[in-house]
């Protein structure tokens, strides 16, 4: 154990004479959170809409008023007629144009079918779509209420469901993601700092000492990894006060199993880095393996950023063997639902078992290195 202990503290002494190091692994998550949570956000507020009121009329004022004040969109300007919004929507002054039609007020009033219409900017399909269903929303709960004010306040004998969103009311976007980004942070610290601290030995010319000294080869991987899963932890502790402090996100589940968990993940991105160090000969490869080999295909394919749902049907089969995949699922469970053990098992077993399988590998690719 005393070997073990030194190669521990030799790893931790070289991490911190390196003062370019030490910045980017403890500040650079800090600003890689608040970049994401203020930045990334995909709800749709405040869209810029074009009006055209060919109806002039108070009802027809009453629906601008409803589209205005919703606090989904910013009215900009207005046109006589539908010609005039080509030129709002192609400069993108305007990502919604707002059409009432002739006659509105008067059909509204006779219980007919007023004509309204909502073109829609689909450059931003996201945005576009959420938007369409805004505007579509805002009209349909003005029909409702002159059916209700028509029936002498009645509802109408038509099945209606009441919505009832858990574990994110307001359905904030950034909630979704800001767990996310600390699984990224995770994975491309530990792989990046594991794959070249042990390419850095090569590098030097000290992995050749270290193999001549009496120590064991079980002893120097763990003494070599080790120290890059205590900054992890340091790691997961930090975003997580930034993310519950900083943007609201709520952490319904217990830390201790995030931390017990996030062991998990270190066995494989810890065993990736290893994995890597023995396939390049300087650091700068290892940085260019792990980032566009591994850690861009692992974001892609996680559903830390897009639902794996989503995805082609020949593509989803794959998912399953990126760690980052049952990382995500813990985090938004832990973070969101409050789940546990009993719950999250199944993602906690895959992690455990790709760990193994990948540190295995490395293990014995490392083991030949030495040899």
């Amino acid at each position: 154990m005393y070997v073990l202990w030194r190669v521990i503290v030799k790893e931790l002494l070289q991490l911190g004479r390196d003062r370019k190091m030490l910045p980017m692994i403890f500040v650079a998550p800090i600003v890689q959170i608040v970049i994401f949570g203020f930045a990334v956000d995909t709800d749709v507020r405040l869209v810029p809409m074009v009006l055209v009121d060919q109806d002039g009329t108070a009802a027809s004022r009453e629906l601008v008023h409803r589209f205005s004040g919703s606090g989904y969109f910013r009215l900009e300007g207005s046109e006589a007629s539908v010609g005039g919004v080509e030129r709002w929507l192609e400069a993108g002054r305007a990502q919604l144009a707002l059409v009432i039609g002739p006659g509105y007020g008067e059909q509204l009033a006779r219980g007919g079918r007023p004509r309204v219409q909502a073109i829609v900017d689909g450059t931003d399909a996201n945005s576009g779509t959420v938007a369409m269903g805004y505007a579509a929303s805002i009209v349909a709960g003005k029909g409702r209420e002159v059916v209700l004010q028509k029936r002498g306040g009645r509802t109408p004998p038509v099945p209606y469901a009441v919505p009832r969103v858990w574990y994110n009311p307001d359905l904030e976007s950034r909630w979704f993601y800001v767990p996310a980004v600390l699984g990224m942070i995770l994975m491309m610290m530990t792989m990046l700092l594991s794959s070249m601290g042990v390419v850095r030995e090569k590098e030097i010319g000290t992995m050749e000492q270290i193999i001549v000294t009496p120590i064991r080869p079980w002893q120097l991987i763990v003494g070599k990894l080790f120290p890059f899963a205590a900054i992890g932890i340091v790691q997961v502790v930090l975003v997580t006060v930034v993310a519950v402090q900083g943007f609201g996100v709520p952490l319904r589940g217990s830390f201790l199993l995030l931390l017990a968990l996030t062991q998990l993940l270190f066995l494989n991105t810890l065993g990736l880095g290893l994995l890597v160090s023995t396939l390049v000969s300087n650091q700068q490869q290892a940085m260019m393996m792990s980032a566009f080999c591994l850690m861009v295909p692992m974001i892609y394919l996680s559903g830390l950023l897009f639902p794996i749902e989503n995805m082609p049907a020949a593509i989803r089969p794959f998912t399953w063997v990126i760690p980052l995949r049952h990382y995500a699922e813990i985090l938004r469970g832990i973070f969101l639902r409050g789940s546990g053990l009993d719950v999250l098992w199944p993602q906690a077993a895959a992690l455990a078992g790709l760990g193994v399988a990948i540190l295995a590998v490395a293990v014995g690719r490392f083991q030949k290195t030495l040899d």
